[in-house]
């Protein structure tokens, strides 16, 4: 993996490849639109952590922060019920460009999400992810829920949770 990398909250100036890189990465209507990801930035930067070496934005990780956590909510993928002050942390998106991955950057930052959020003192995270990425997510703490109610994207997903 190249050293030279950053890790830095979002600001709007980055949306454009933000968008390019979850439409890269994830299949249909599993990626978000460029609306919600523009609402993810200004609403919750301090949630919204982007990687990028000396070229460019390689991944990021986004989420919301709650008094009351619900997983399958599609609703909150907009952030509704969002509230900086919410010691609950539910992750959309972990992505990287499908051209960095395998490289070992998801674990980059998933270690950075997780000290910021310790950082924020919140008290725990929850995600949804497809059966391949639980063992990524176990290797960073996160406990197996089972699986989801959620339908989105129409696929099938399992809940983790990581408490701090």
């Amino acid at each position: 993996m190249n050293d030279l990398f950053n890790i830095r909250e979002a600001k709007t100036s980055d949306l454009d490849r933000c968008y390019e890189i979850e439409r890269a990465a994830y299949a249909g209507d599993e990626a978000a639109s460029k609306e919600k990801i523009l609402c993810r930035i200004q609403q919750y930067p301090q949630g919204f952590l982007i990687l990028e070496n000396d070229i460019e934005i390689i991944g990021f990780v986004n989420s919301g922060a709650t008094h009351h956590v619900q997983l399958s909510d599609e609703a909150f993928k907009e952030l509704v019920g969002h509230d900086a002050a919410g010691k609950h942390i539910v992750v959309m998106s972990v992505v990287v460009h499908p051209d960095y991955q395998g490289k070992g950057y998801a674990d980059t930052l998933l270690s950075a999400f997780i000290a910021q959020m310790q950082a924020l003192k919140k008290s725990d995270i929850y995600l949804i992810c497809q059966t391949e990425l639980i063992h990524l997510y176990a290797k960073h703490g996160f406990t197996h829920l089972g699986p989801s109610d959620s339908l989105h994207g129409g696929l099938s997903w399992h809940e983790m949770s990581l408490s701090l």
